[in-house]
């Protein structure tokens, strides 16, 4: 098959529409764009220190405590120059110095602003000359509000004093902890699904899944926008196991050229492929907001014989009317006709019974987002998928545990969403209120049901102005162009939550009408 639109030859082909390779991986190419959270896309940031602030000074913290500069980020110095290299590391010091000076020469060092207080509708972000600024948030995937909420800190305090700051452990030795069971069962119960298991990331959950569950002879079919998790993921599987396949189609593109159809089709007719074929899309695509047409891919999926794996990362909290991700928003699963109480069993579907109701077969999710924002990932699906991954992945055999304190945590931030359904609401309003604002100013927004507003500026030196004039005016939010989008298609990506106030979404909007 044609490299990038179908099977590929090795695990360093092409893996995805070229022009999105480069904010994850500068210079390698074949691969997607990632959502610039987990995956850090390239945002523009304000322009280097000048100096004014030194190793050895004394600056004021969020709470106006003087802290040395001689332990502060260095983000927070001027870049040093590079020192002398050691005989046996000059060659990767001077090609390191060579990629670092053509980032800052292109207008793509990335520069880590500085957070003093807890991620809320406003944080306090440290200037140059080491103040601390009330500044509007609207870069954060806090979509909930729920990573400063008074239940979900105090959670996780609690994990803290009761099991201590760490597991010390990997999960088949002695790093499993009641709490990881507690979390695993709510994480299933939010998310439909027979079972659950945990990771410290989500990006390792992914990482875990197809190397784990692939065999040689399957193929895995991925939408050229999936998250830069999926694609390291499918990339590591064709090498784990030799004789695995991957294809590629457009994006949210289902019949037609280039399409998931045309993808299964040329499966189907390809005699290496003798095993499982598997499809995968993200839930939200983090960068236009759009959302996967979930009933549709499952319909092909059935057609083909085909697993459907969703990543719904931005869909927790946000899709869906009690926030149960875009599988709810499609009534893709069970209703909850009831709070989940003490010692409750998740109910186990038949075997038949998710292809009947239309199911999604494994998710990939997150803790790092709406539930909580702390960290951590997940695998959702059968019993029979979560077992495979406990005996034989990795990433779990080989890492330790997800820490009790967040596990804690995460688990208070499920309760809370499935409880508090008018919080999702509140999100949604909020949304809705601020595409109306954005739309009423003048401003071309693209459409989605989803937290993700981005607004199109079209040149990407544009945006990345417009992103440094709005921090300066105490608004952050993150501008993307090209590479990260295609050319011409710039943007400030704004994303809301349920912590905003309509007063919030008006400063923002007024401080864009200054630009």
């Amino acid at each position: 098959m044609e490299a990038g639109r179908g099977q590929q030859s090795s695990a360093d082909d092409c893996c995805h529409n070229q022009r999105y390779h480069d904010n994850y991986r500068p210079a390698t190419p074949g691969l997607h764009p990632p959502d610039a959270d987990r995956r850090p896309a390239r945002p523009p940031a304000p322009a280097r220190p000048t100096g004014n602030i030194r190793a050895g000074d004394d600056v004021p913290d969020a709470g106006g405590n003087n802290r040395s500069m001689t332990t502060a980020h260095p983000s927070a110095q001027a870049a040093p120059s590079p020192p002398h290299s050691a005989p046996h590391a000059q060659v990767f010091d001077r090609r390191a110095d060579a990629l670092l000076a053509q980032l800052d020469s292109g207008g793509l060092y990335k520069h880590l602003q500085m957070i003093g207080s807890p991620m809320d509708a406003v944080i306090k972000l440290r200037q140059r000359d080491g103040s601390f600024r009330d500044t509007l948030c609207f870069c954060s995937n806090n979509y909930l509000g729920l990573a400063n909420h008074p239940e979900v800190v105090e959670a996780g305090v609690r994990g803290l004093r009761e099991f201590g700051a760490g597991t010390a452990s990997v999960r088949f030795i002695c790093g499993t902890f009641s709490p990881h069971e507690t979390l695993e069962a709510s994480i299933a119960r939010y998310m439909g699904t027979q079972a659950s298991y945990t990771f410290v990331s989500a990006w390792t959950a992914a990482e875990a899944l197809f190397p784990t569950l692939c065999e040689p002879g399957d193929i895995i079919i991925s939408d050229e926008l999936n998250h830069a998790c999926i694609i390291d993921a499918i990339r590591l599987a064709t090498v784990v196991k030799k004789g695995v396949h991957k294809a590629v189609y457009r994006n949210n593109v289902l019949a037609g050229e280039k399409s998931l159809e045309e993808a299964l089709q040329k499966a189907r007719a390809n005699p290496d492929v003798t095993g499982q074929v598997w499809v995968v899309t993200d839930g939200v695509f983090s960068m236009e907001g759009s959302i996967a047409d979930l009933p549709t891919m499952r319909g092909l999926c059935d057609r083909y014989g085909a697993m459907l794996v969703v990543d719904d990362s931005h869909g927790h909290g946000v899709m869906g009317k009690l926030g149960r991700g875009t599988h709810e928003h499609f009534g893709m699963i069970d209703s909850l006709d009831s709070p989940p109480v003490a010692g409750e069993t998740v109910r186990q579907p038949a075997p038949d019974e998710r292809a009947a109701q239309g199911r999604v077969d494994l998710f990939t999710g997150t803790l790092g987002k709406a539930l909580g924002g702390g960290a951590g990932g997940f695998v959702a699906g059968s019993n029979r998928a979560i077992e495979l991954l406990i005996q034989r992945g990795r990433p779990t055999l080989f890492s330790n545990a997800l820490p009790i304190t967040v596990a804690c945590s995460a688990d208070k931030a499920i309760e809370i969403t499935l409880r508090e359904p008018q919080r999702v609401q509140r999100l949604k309003d909020n949304v809705a209120y601020a595409r109306t604002k954005l739309k009423d100013a003048g401003f071309e927004v693209l459409a989605s049901p989803t937290a993700i507003c981005p607004i199109i500026v079209h040149d990407t030196a544009k945006a990345i102005a417009m992103s440094k004039r709005l921090l300066e005016l105490g608004v952050f939010v993150i501008g993307f162009g090209y590479p990260v989008v295609p050319e011409g298609h710039a943007r400030l990506r704004c994303q809301i939550s349920a912590a905003h106030t309509h007063q919030h979404v008006d400063a923002l909007v007024d401080a864009l009408k200054k630009l």
